[in-house]
């Protein structure tokens, strides 16, 4: 392929942007990956030219246009008949409750009859044609048997005049409550004043919904954005790593030994301020538990001491002079010590027995 067809950094920017973000799912293609695969551009280009912006081919986008607009018509088809029918069973209960049989004549034929009228049409529903029917109906009922319940004519074509009425009323009075739950100011307006509100209430509705939808697509770009940019963001913080990874590596070993000489003497004057604070410490408990009149009375107290050590350790000194004399004698003076002891010990023994004669002869 010539180079003429490759992508242009204006046209991938263009295609990273629109293509990308509106036409195709979101995908994390940044201008860089897009001028890299200049073939993968074109392709892009190609198909958003066959694609809506939901992604759908345009073909397809049309026939599912028409399925929706069909669908749509019969949506409101039936809920017109649903809202009717609901209205109608809410006015037969409304009166039943209201009422509790203290009703007038008039309202309880008209009520009657709706009532009968529309219960033979759903029991007719529910049964069907015969032609539409595989088995026989339940008790063999047939649709002309379930016709013959119907109220007389001239009753329906009177009851059907005031239902109209009736309907009517009944819608007012919950659009009206709607108007008043989507703009609770609107609760004390007048009658003619919340109609022309209610008149307008569904272009409102309409507008707010096509705003929450634009929100919603506004919402739905900027997270495609926040999560383009969160991927830019983490190779940006990928690379920010990287180079403080080598800038650590390259310079922590040259300063490492001055940092830990410097933590070493930061230590070392911090341990001499630590010892002198102890010994601050020290000093300031002694001269807290020590005052001057306990100091001199210690002083007078160790004199004396020393001087009565000093006369303990004088006759010690004597004792060893004794003892050494004794000591010249040897063997004979152990002798000499032994019968002392004997005698001193049978002197002890006699003394004893002559108290105890005394005693005895006292």
């Amino acid at each position: 392929m010539a180079s003429g067809d490759f992508c242009s950094p204006g046209e991938g920017m263009e295609i990273s942007q629109q293509v990308c973000s509106k036409q195709l799912p979101p995908c994390n293609l940044s201008e860089e990956d897009l001028l890299q695969n200049p073939y993968f551009s074109k392709l892009l280009l190609s198909l958003s030219q066959h694609v809506d912006e939901s992604g759908l081919s345009l073909n397809l986008a049309k026939e599912q246009a028409q399925v929706w607009k069909k669908v749509r018509l019969h949506k409101t088809t039936w809920l017109r008949s649903e809202v009717l029918q609901r209205i109608i069973q809410e006015l037969l209960v409304e009166y039943y409750v209201k009422t509790q049989g203290t009703n007038l004549t008039e309202d309880k034929k008209f009520h009657e009859t709706l009532e009968q009228r529309l219960l033979v049409t759903e029991l007719t529903q529910l049964l069907g044609s015969s032609q539409e029917r595989e088995t026989p109906s339940l008790l063999g009922l047939e649709k002309a048997d379930l016709l013959e319940l119907m109220p007389p004519p001239e009753d329906f074509a009177w009851m059907r005049a005031r239902l109209q009425m009736e309907v009517e009323e009944q819608l007012k009075r919950k659009c009206f409550t709607l108007l008043c739950y989507h703009d609770p100011n609107s609760d004390a307006d007048r009658e003619t004043l919340k109609a022309t509100k209610v008149w307008k209430l569904a272009e409102v509705l309409v507008n707010e919904k096509q705003h929450c939808q634009d929100a919603k697509s506004q919402q739905k770009e900027q997270l495609v954005l926040l999560e383009k940019k969160s991927a830019t963001y983490s190779q940006v913080l990928l690379r920010c790593l990287t180079l403080l990874q080598r800038l650590l590596q390259e310079h922590r070993l040259k300063t490492q030994s001055a940092l830990h000489r410097i933590n070493a003497q930061y230590l070392e004057v911090k341990c001499s301020a630590m010892i002198l604070k102890l010994r601050m410490e020290e000093l300031k408990i002694l001269s807290d538990t020590y005052t001057a009149e306990k100091v001199e009375v210690h002083r007078l107290i160790r004199d004396r001491l020393e001087g009565a050590i000093r006369l303990q350790e004088q006759d010690m000194e004597k004792s060893q002079q004794v003892l050494s004399t004794y000591e010249i004698l040897g063997e004979e003076f152990d002798r000499l010590v032994k019968e002392y002891t004997q005698l001193k010990q049978a002197m002890e023994n006699k003394r004893w027995a002559l108290q105890e004669f005394n005693k005895a002869c006292s």
